[in-house]
């Protein structure tokens, strides 16, 4: 059973005690900081699925807590409490976001009941053991992914369209299909076509299906793929090279939600729920003329950005660990890694294909290997060598970077000190200290 998580922050050491043990008995997993800076580092570390904030706190209160995070997720909820509870500050937490405002003594029974109803509009419930079902093909352990997944939940729950953006090779269709998953729909197809990938002259059939007779070699009458995909989620990806007489035909078909396959007379009613995605400059193509600005705001209702690889460092372990189980088990292989030499490059590397080009480099790596241990040599051949680039140290990384540095460091390393330390150029003993000054507690990263 997953417990949602929760990220309680007070100055005052004995109520946090008190809630802790409260929050813990009923059944939920609690990381505690004391201070609004030292919450900003557990934030990143643990993904949360609730803020629970008091209001006056140092330097940085609550509402300036919430507003930090908000920057980082716009979709996760914040209770803030205070002992100061007045009609002004309530109006103006509520006014920026925050779930909800509570006022010292709490009762216990009704903080329970405001949590509880800040999951569910999270989508996170204590007792769904299947809360993480919906994700299970999406490989990784980084913030930025979990912000992301946590938009997916949320947008699941509605019939929107949404618009994947991405570089190629980010796994935009993973995306698409954790959307699905997540969803009411998650029962009928997930139906993938790829735009670019089917001929013009075919793409139309495709999609909306034929007649029999209405062209040569239709032999017998085609559904298509909006049909096939009735009740369910049809992902279009590369949605940028569509044609633009198609575009039309598109756009009909999300207006009216008929369809009326190619050379037929009659139009058939489908219920499907859009998901695209591109790698391309939609606003520029629309400002072109090559995109239809009407299709592109019936298609992007909601917007979701998949970070590429180089944005979540962090996942290249596990991502790797995956590719290498895969490779083992459809080759009768025993290889059980790479050198801590290969392992740092592939973490260092720009890998500017993304998660695709990573595989295939762990893939390539793998197959020519003659050691259970992959080498450093067969990496670096299978990498171009000027594209390689290194963490920097900490003193070249300007103190902006301050939280987001280290908590990206002790991520990779899984709470490591000394090998984080080693990366960032320091010693164990001043390393500690920096942490110390950046609210960083080693322990919250531990596998």
């Amino acid at each position: 059973m997953n417990k949602p998580t929760i990220l309680l922050v007070d100055d005052e050491e004995d109520l946090l005690s008190l809630w802790t043990l409260r929050l813990e008995s009923a059944g939920y997993n609690v990381i505690t900081a004391q201070s609004g800076e030292e919450a900003m580092a557990s934030f990143s570390a643990s993904s949360p699925q609730l803020v629970i904030t008091d209001l006056r706190m140092g330097r940085m209160d609550g509402l300036s807590l919430y507003e930090a995070i908000r920057d980082l997720n716009t979709s996760i909820p914040v209770l803030i409490i205070t002992a100061h509870g007045s009609i002004p500050e309530a109006v103006e937490a509520t006014q920026k976001g925050v779930f909800a405002f509570l006022t010292k003594p709490i009762d216990g029974r009704q903080f329970l009941k405001e949590i509880e109803r800040a999951l569910k509009f999270a989508s996170v419930s204590s007792s769904d053991p299947d809360v993480a079902e919906w994700r299970k093909d999406i490989i990784s352990r980084s913030s930025i992914m979990e912000q992301l997944l946590d938009k997916v939940r949320l947008v699941s729950k509605s019939n929107s369209s949404v618009l994947i953006r991405g570089q190629s090779g980010t796994g935009k269709e993973l995306l698409a299909k954790a959307v699905h998953n997540a969803s009411d729909r998650s029962v009928h197809a997930f139906i993938p076509v790829n735009c670019s990938a089917i001929p013009e002259a075919l793409l139309e059939s495709e999609l909306f299906g034929h007649a029999k007779g209405s062209f040569s070699g239709a032999e017998r009458a085609y559904n298509g793929l909006f049909r096939a995909a009735d009740t369910g989620t049809l992902f279009l990806d590369e949605i940028g090279d569509m044609p633009l007489h198609l575009q039309v035909k598109l756009l009909r078909v999300l207006q009216e939600r008929i369809v009326r396959p190619v050379g037929d007379t009659a139009s058939i009613p489908v219920d499907v729920r859009i998901v695209s995605a591109t790698n391309q400059d939609l606003e520029k193509r629309v400002e072109d003329k090559q995109f239809r600005e009407d299709l592109y705001y019936r298609l992007n209702v909601v917007s979701l950005e998949v970070p590429p690889l180089h944005d979540r460092r962090e996942d290249i372990p596990l991502l790797v660990e995956h590719f290498l189980t895969m490779f083992n088990e459809e080759n009768e292989r025993k290889i059980i890694g790479f050198s801590p030499e290969a392992m740092d490059i592939l973490i260092e590397a720009p890998w500017p294909g993304n998660i695709r080009q990573l595989q295939n480099v762990v893939e390539q790596a793998a197959a020519l290997s003659t050691t259970d241990l992959i080498p450093v040599n067969l990496i670096t051949s299978a990498l171009n060598k000027e594209e390689n680039v290194k963490i920097v140290t900490f003193d070249q990384a300007r103190f902006e970077f301050g939280q987001r540095y280290l908590v990206r460091l002790l991520q990779l390393t899984s709470g490591n000190v000394a090998q984080a330390a080693r990366i960032a150029g320091r010693n164990r003993t001043d390393f500690y200290k920096i942490l110390n000054r950046h609210h960083i507690a080693p322990a919250l990263f531990k596998d």
